[in-house]
């Protein structure tokens, strides 16, 4: 990877050159952010012919089961619908009911009298991963230990063809937080510890994803690109631990929590890759649920538009997070009053749209949200409907059917089973027992989590938190070993242990799905049960290699001992095939660690660069054969 330094504000002439300009590396090259108002001479005339309820309703997103009627994307001028990690269709999971119902979706927005489409947003994150039959990638901590962004920009481009074959037009990722403590629930969503991976990745798969475009003319976005969404800005990644009960009985350690730093250290830390994700033309940013010093996030116009609109020269939109906006304040009404005069053009509000609407109406009549502020906002909005091609009246907006063939195609999945090999960091290798020969006489597999697809996948994967079992089309790592070994090669397999007389045996430990919340740990020890399923094998006397799987860093205690060598394969999607590529020597390890490894809980956090920097296994580190 090109080594780039990122100058804060305070380094460049007390902050005379914007962040979207400072880089300076090895070409000297400035990079400057795509320009989405080079569109605004169309922009200006539609904004001219809307009504004050067109506008706001361009400033509001509903989410698909949460929509009272259909016909309130007309008579709301919806500008937006998602569907959330469980917001499916009615008709079913499948590629069918999810082209029908956003077709018909979109379809009621082109009855509006401007005809302004909505944005049909999923949480396509690693891959089109709502959908069964998806292609599913490694979750981006995976990608991250790839340091390949041309094979990122890659999976984006796929990731946007499989959308574009249901209908969506905006995925809302990449994520592209810089995680700095492992406890936290969303590590994986993120590519590295470290900014300068995260800001490179993320430009990688925004490019991907739009299709590469740096300048923006009126429909220049390919038909078949789709709208990416960086987030969540900012500091997300950087939350102080601390524990606290949600409604529901849960409890939340880092999640939605206060990131405690001073604004020099969000901007050497928790701010580069926004400004490259800029630089590489992003058309959206979430906004994050965190708080910054107490103050959340969502509120603060220092970030969202002194920062982020006026300093990084970002021209698309502002889009808040789920139900976001109601936290900045107990009374809704100020809380929306201060969101959207910070700069945030687009609520994410499932059920609370027509509520929204009302009240942004309410506080532009009663002069609390001056109407330059709703026109700066929708503005904004329509630049990147318009510069995608939403407008065009020769281009169709529904959902391309003819990429229904390709959809999770072979072709797809090969792309994703070279990122799953690609992302392996070999941990340990004790006497080269790795790779193992494909001719022994016995391999031995243990483990539950080796012949599940839906515990490779991880949250995000189907359901919101993801699950384990047959949830979606793949190939487990028992699967992919078992086409891996020759005909006259025995593959044996017990959930619970085993493996006397083998010549070598795999065994799969590693954590159960999860996503934001819930996936919130206090003590990230393997599993007892791991440790003593490990511990059984070993006690055979048999080779064992250990297959790590994961969304951070595990404390691996006495496994690490016992294990002859250990294989941090993190979430590695549908294509369990690319792990056992590397087992067998198809293809040599090739990753380097994305995240600190720890020693030990005590070590937690621990990130490159710290002060007494000791861990277990550090940044960069990977073996190869």
């Amino acid at each position: 990877m090109r080594r780039r330094e990122f100058l804060t504000r305070a380094a460049v002439c007390g902050g005379a050159v914007p962040l979207a300009l400072a880089w300076r590396g090895a070409s000297a090259q400035v990079v400057g952010p795509a320009r989405w108002s080079a569109v605004d001479s169309a922009v200006r005339p539609l904004l001219a012919q809307m009504t004050l309820d067109e506008k706001i309703g361009q400033m509001a997103q509903g989410e698909l089961n949460q929509i009272k009627d259909e016909s309130d994307v007309e008579r709301y001028f919806l500008g937006s619908v998602l569907s959330g990690g469980d917001a499916d269709p009615k008709e079913g999971n499948g590629l069918l009911p999810w082209a029908d119902t956003i077709d018909r979706l979109v379809e009621r927005s082109m009855r509006t009298r401007l005809k302004i489409p909505i944005l049909y947003g999923v949480d396509a994150v690693h891959g089109h991963s709502n959908v069964e039959g998806a292609t599913i990638f490694p979750h981006n901590i995976g990608l991250g230990c790839t340091r390949n962004a041309a094979l990122v920009e890659e999976i984006g481009r796929i990731t946007a063809l499989e959308m574009r074959a249901t209908g969506a037009q905006w995925t809302f990722a990449p994520c592209v937080a810089t995680p700095r403590d492992e406890r936290w629930g969303r590590t994986y969503e993120g590519f590295a510890e470290s900014p300068d991976v995260a800001g490179e990745l993320g430009a990688a798969a925004i490019r991907g994803l739009q299709g590469g475009a740096a300048e923006r003319a009126p429909g220049s976005m390919a038909a078949r690109a789709v709208l990416a969404c960086a987030k969540h800005y900012v500091g997300d990644g950087g939350t102080s631990y601390e524990p606290r009960e949600l409604p529901g009985g849960r409890t939340t350690l880092l999640d939605q929590g206060d990131t405690r730093v001073d604004e020099a250290t969000l901007r050497r830390i928790h701010l580069p890759a926004y400004a490259e994700a800029i630089a590489a033309g992003v058309g959206s940013i979430m906004v994050s649920y965190n708080s910054w010093n107490g103050a959340k996030v969502s509120g603060i116009p220092h970030l969202l538009t002194d920062i982020l609109k006026n300093e990084l020269g970002f021209e698309g939109f502002l889009i808040s997070d789920y139900y976001a906006i109601g936290q900045i304040d107990r009374d809704y009404k100020t809380a929306v009053m201060k969101s959207i005069n910070a700069g945030m053009d687009m609520a994410m509000e499932p059920a609370g749209y027509a509520r929204f609407i009302a009240t942004l109406r309410e506080l532009v009549d009663e002069g609390r949200v001056p109407l330059a502020r709703i026109d700066d906002a929708v503005t904004r909005i329509l630049r990147v409907k318009l510069a995608m091609g939403l407008m065009d009246s020769k281009r169709s907006q529904l959902a391309d059917r003819s990429l229904h063939a390709s959809f999770g195609s072979r072709e797809h999945r090969e792309v994703a089973r070279r990122a799953v090999r690609e992302s392996l960091v070999l941990l340990k290798n004790d006497r080269r027992v790795l790779p193992l020969a494909k001719n022994a006489a016995r391999i031995h597999v243990a483990g539950r989590a080796a012949d599940d697809v839906g515990i490779q996948c991880g949250g995000w994967t189907v359901t919101w938190q993801g699950r384990a079992g047959a949830t979606t089309a793949g190939t487990t790592l028992l699967q992919g070993i078992k086409a891996a070994v020759s005909s006259r090669t025995s593959v044996t397999f017990d959930l619970e242990g085993g493996g006397e007389g083998a010549d070598a045996a795999i065994v799969v430990v590693g954590e159960q799905p999860y996503a934001e919340g819930v996936g919130d740990r206090r003590d990230l020890t393997l599993a007892s049960d791991d440790v003593a399923l490990v511990e059984r094998v070993a006690a055979t006397g048999v080779p064992v290699v250990v297959v790590v799987l994961s969304g951070r860093p595990m404390i691996l205690g006495s496994v690490l001992d016992r294990a002859s060598a250990v294989v941090a394969a993190w979430l590695p999607g549908t294509e369990g095939a690319g792990v056992t590529d590397v087992l067998f020597g198809d293809s040599k390890p090739r990753g380097k660690l994305s995240h600190s490894w720890p020693r030990a809980m005590a070590d937690i956090p621990v990130n490159v660069g710290d002060a007494n920097y000791a861990p277990l296994f550090a940044f960069g580190f990977g073996l190869s054969y």
